[in-house]
């Protein structure tokens, strides 16, 4: 009898609380209604695009390099090595984005890096786990590139973080914000070169000792927003096999796609 005076009581609570947030949704839908990640045209739904931009998107899709994730013209059967990767064998093992970053993509990630536009994250997130399922499902953590305390005082906001928790969430693996750090304030990569990029983040990441249980024998999938010239992620794997990391893969929402950096592209990067 108890048990049913109780579910009486609780159910209109449950139905009355279900109401008000739907009423709070509706309401925030009417005062700010969601609109297009890449030309503010109102859309259904918060984070999504509409019917124009959708198409503007360039997904990355297999043929690719087994390890950078630059697509191929052909298929060049298994194995088959781009020329980035067989010159400049990076730090990580593996790297996959879901989008070439140009136009619609490239508004997207400023919109999410510069304008607080935290809806986006789930989004994007859904995007990197098709270019990375069997990165995400082999992986036993997820860790962001992470933004030095102060940068993070100042911005109070780390997009790679909130991608990071989105891919973790939809991968059903521990998110780890801090298991590593960055230990060193860097100038930001906008507007560096390739060789003053990798200058600047040498040195500049670290696992904490309180974390090495995050990290020792693990195998840790990198979350960024854009991969440029691989020079941040690139630091932020060496740190993490420093640290004792099994393996370091990377999952990012867009790529600079080989050729496509130049000195005005990285105005804007």
């Amino acid at each position: 009898m108890l048990c049913m005076m109780g579910n009486h009581v609780d159910d209109p609570v449950k139905e009355f609380k279900g109401l008000a947030r739907r009423a709070l949704g509706w309401t925030a839908g009417l005062l700010f209604p969601p609109t297009c990640a890449g030309c503010r045209r109102h859309v259904t739904q918060p984070g999504t695009l509409c019917g124009a931009c959708w198409p503007k998107l360039k997904f990355l899709e297999r043929p690719w390099c087994p390890v950078m994730g630059t697509p191929f013209a052909h298929e060049m059967g298994d194995g088959f090595l781009s020329a980035e990767a067989i010159a400049n064998p990076p730090a990580f093992d593996r790297a996959r984005a879901a989008v070439a970053y140009s136009g619609v993509a490239r508004q997207m990630v400023q919109a999410l890096k510069y304008n607080d536009r935290a809806e986006l994250a789930p989004w994007m997130a859904r995007w990197m786990m098709r270019a990375g399922a069997e990165l995400a499902a082999e992986a036993d953590v997820v860790i962001p590139v992470p933004l030095h305390w102060r940068r993070f005082l100042w911005r109070r906001f780390n997009q790679s973080a909130e991608l990071a928790r989105a891919v973790a969430g939809l991968a059903g693996k521990p998110f780890a914000p801090l298991g590593v750090v960055r230990v060193k304030v860097t100038r930001q990569q906008v507007g560096l070169g390739l060789r003053d990029r990798e200058d600047n983040v040498r040195g500049a990441f670290r696992v904490p000792p309180q974390h090495d249980i995050t990290v020792r024998g693990r195998r840790v999938l990198v979350v960024d927003d854009v991969y440029t010239t691989g020079s941040s992620v690139s630091a932020v794997a060496r740190a993490l096999r420093k640290g004792g990391a099994a393996s370091v893969d990377v999952l990012t929402f867009a790529r600079v796609l080989p050729g496509d950096f130049s000195a005005d592209e990285a105005e804007t990067i």
